[in-house]
């Protein structure tokens, strides 16, 4: 079955959702008019369904290796990244002084989502690559920018985030990298870091690793972490790739999916590095990669979702099972009530994730033209939210595509299942869903929850508006946005954080649910109340939403009854 990158959705979105809009408007992104962004998606799509989604099954099937310490990559995957860098989708949104295309993080988000759709093994070492970017624009400094962007801006070179150790995980500030300064400006790195995407490959001239290590004045924990520049190969006079620096991948790791995408376990032995930005600042330039990475990697869980459920629509439109239930039906099992409502749940879901994810890159894009607090503000708020639920959404989605399938969701020739079995770590990478909703009922909320009422005053506004035409699907909206406004009251009452973090999970699907059902508003009026997007909104809002009620009744339980339970009850 070809995937078909769904263009005409992403137009939508920009157009009457999201307020791309409102970008466009901006002189920084003034160039990113409605022709130059349709034409973008277009040609991105072309890559999607023709280069990129043939390559889906090779990297499952033929893993990257590694062979005399060097990677192989799955077969296609060196000319299918080089039509991505070729193409200059690795520089959509980086800085036009360095070779970028300069366009809006919210057509970024896009463009990613299509390549994760069509093959999220190989979307990943782009994505990686335009994190890197984005941390070096803002903490690199003039010499390290001149070297390093335009390679990393061309595809010629690939970049990395090295983060864990085998001790060090979640908690960072545990790492044991070291830095020590060469007295020529440069630091040796020696350390050992796991779970590097895309640690090496066998299609770029260099690959450039962003190293967090500590100096030998740093302070234990996180405020003693260095940021450090660390290439494959030492760039020579001329910037071009030299001698080869003292680090290697020790071994790849054997997954559960995401087979194609390389999983390396890297030693640095005295490694050559650069420091990025200043001393003992290294975790806050490397949230700048992070952040980045994260509202990505909630695209490929949404992108991941869109392949499974078009892989799952098609079969359950050819599939013959059963007497059909309904008059003049299909005679397919598109037929029954149960495959229509996975099916059902899926769109509606996607839809949901798809625009928090872009209403949150479009509040990059506003803060990066206007500078404004208020936009800075609300993209950090969505963030999590647009990573965990989009994450979610894709797994929840993939394993509802196997369950359509039926018996043959679970046999591998089908592909039904590579969607489930690589879609399954974004909710892990790059901050696990639990660290992303423990950060938005607390971090998140530092600012008195005023980023999270100004959300909240524009959903009960529109739901206000939309009382006259659409009157069955507005007061839901609008008595769930009080149901969270409620439970944004009790989590910021709650002085002791664990009290918030034991409801933090349930608190941010919650907001999810709340803002879906807004989106979902939001497409139904923009259509004239009239339309498939209006049924489907009615099949979120009536079917789906409803759930925000268990989920905050859950979220304001805080912490006495999960302690309450002792280990030896966990092991009766």
């Amino acid at each position: 079955m070809p995937y078909r990158a769904p263009v005409d959705e992403y137009r939508f979105l920009f157009d009457q959702v999201v307020g791309l809009s409102q970008v466009v408007d901006t002189d920084r992104f003034a160039e990113a008019t409605p022709d130059m962004t349709a034409a973008i998606l277009a040609e991105a799509a072309r890559l999607c369904e023709e280069v990129l989604y043939p390559l889906q099954r090779n990297g499952d099937l033929s893993p990257a290796k590694l062979e005399n310490g060097v990677v192989r990559t799955s077969p296609g995957y060196a000319e299918g990244y080089r039509a991505i860098a070729d193409g200059g989708w690795v520089s959509i949104s980086a800085h036009p002084d360095h070779g970028g295309m300069g366009l809006p993080m919210t057509v970024t988000t896009a463009v990613n989502e299509m390549m994760s759709s069509a093959c999220l093994s190989l979307q990943l070492n782009p994505l990686m690559t335009q994190g890197q970017i984005e941390a070096l624009e803002h903490h690199a400094s003039d010499d390290l920018k001149a070297i390093y962007l335009p390679k990393l801006v061309s595809g010629a070179w690939a970049g990395t985030m090295n983060l864990t150790e085998p001790q060090a995980g979640s908690d960072v500030g545990a790492l044991r990298t070291k830095a020590e300064p060469n007295g020529d400006g440069t630091y040796a790195v020696t350390g050992q870091k796991i779970y590097i995407s895309w640690g090496d490959n066998d299609f770029t001239e260099n690959v450039c690793h962003l190293v967090l290590a500590r100096l030998p004045d740093g302070v234990p924990g996180t405020k003693g972490i260095s940021l450090f520049l660390v290439p494959k190969f030492i760039p020579d006079e001329n910037g071009n790739p030299g001698k080869r620096n003292s680090l290697k991948v020790v071994s790849l790791e054997h997954k559960m999916g995401l087979h194609g995408s390389p999983t390396a376990v890297m030693q640095y032995d005295g490694a050559t590095g650069w420091l990025v930005g200043k001393p003992h600042d290294g975790m806050r330039a490397m949230f700048t990669m992070m952040n980045n990475a994260r509202l990505g990697v909630g695209g490929q869980g949404i992108g991941v979702a869109e392949g499974a459920y078009q892989h799952a629509l098609a079969y359950a439109l050819d599939r013959k099972q059963g007497r059909t239930p309904v008059d003049g039906g299909s005679g397919s099992i598109i037929d029954h009530a149960d495959v229509r409502r996975m099916l059902a749940t899926m769109k509606a879901d996607i839809f949901a994730a798809r625009a928090i994810a872009l209403a949150c890159a479009q509040a990059i894009d506003m803060q990066t033209a206007t500078g404004n607090a208020n936009w800075a503000a609300r993209a950090a708020f969505l963030t999590p939210i647009a990573k965990a639920f989009g994450t979610d959404t894709g797994i929840a989605v993939a394993e509802m595509g196997v369950q359509v399938h039926g018996g043959m969701g679970f046999i591998e020739e089908t592909g039904a299942a590579q969607y489930s079995r690589d879609v399954r770590v974004t909710a892990i990478y790059e901050g696990t869903n639990g660290i992303q909703a423990m950060d938005l009922a607390a971090r998140k909320l530092m600012d008195g929850g005023e980023a999270a009422y100004a959300l909240l005053d524009e959903i009960e506004a529109q739901a206000e508006a939309a009382r006259a035409s659409l009157p069955a699907l507005a007061e839901p909206v609008w008595q769930a946005t009080e149901s969270l406004r409620e439970a944004v009251e009790w989590m910021l009452g709650q002085k002791d954080l664990n009290q918030r973090f034991a409801g933090a999970a349930p608190f941010l699907r919650g907001f999810a649910r709340v803002l879906g059902g807004h989106f979902h508003l939001k497409a139904a009026l923009a259509e004239g109340g009239n339309g498939p997007r209006t049924r489907l909104a009615r099949f979120y809002i009536t079917r789906l939403l409803p759930e925000h009620a268990g989920l905050l009744a859950h979220a304001t339980q805080g912490a006495t009854d999960l302690y309450a339970l002792t280990p030896e009850d966990f092991a009766a």
